[in-house]
């Protein structure tokens, strides 16, 4: 809820902001059985991502928090104004150490662009039960066929 009531404003500083969020906005965590947090970006943190993963792992791993990630390509090189960003990596780059950072958060990465979807967790594992799901119905009919033969 507190989220409605902020504004676009300050760095390009992910660990202030994660650390702010996790240190601070979560000081009530004791109370929640689980809590997620969501970043929404444009491009690749300032900081090194195994510097960031180290973070979020010790900091999710003492309560139930995950950070979730939805990362929004723009065109390649620049955020949506054309302005170059402080950290340049190609959006393969920035998906990679993003979806590094959500594993060592116990969270979800989606990815996506005006183009569509690149890359979904959740859709990933839809997929992954429709694929079971199909393989558990050819082994049923195989069965049921093998039974009707022998009949």
């Amino acid at each position: 809820r507190w989220v409605l009531s902020l504004e676009c404003k300050g760095s390009r500083n992910f660990m202030s902001a994660l650390r702010r969020a996790v240190e601070v906005d979560f000081k009530d965590k004791d109370k929640h059985k689980s809590q997620g947090l969501y970043l929404l970006t444009t491009g690749i943190p300032d900081q090194e991502t195994h510097t960031i993963s180290a973070y979020v792992a010790e900091a999710c791993g003492g309560f139930d928090l995950q950070l979730h990630v939805c990362l929004f390509s723009v065109t390649e090189g620049t955020d949506s104004s054309g302005i170059i960003t402080a950290r340049y990596a190609s959006p393969r780059e920035t998906a990679n150490a993003f979806k590094e950072i959500v594993q060592a958060a116990r969270g979800r990465f989606h990815w996506f662009g005006e183009a569509g979807i690149f890359e979904s967790d959740d859709i990933t594992s839809i997929i992954s039960e429709m694929e079971k799901a199909k393989n558990y119905s050819q082994k049923c009919a195989f069965l049921v066929e093998s039974l009707k033969q022998r009949s």
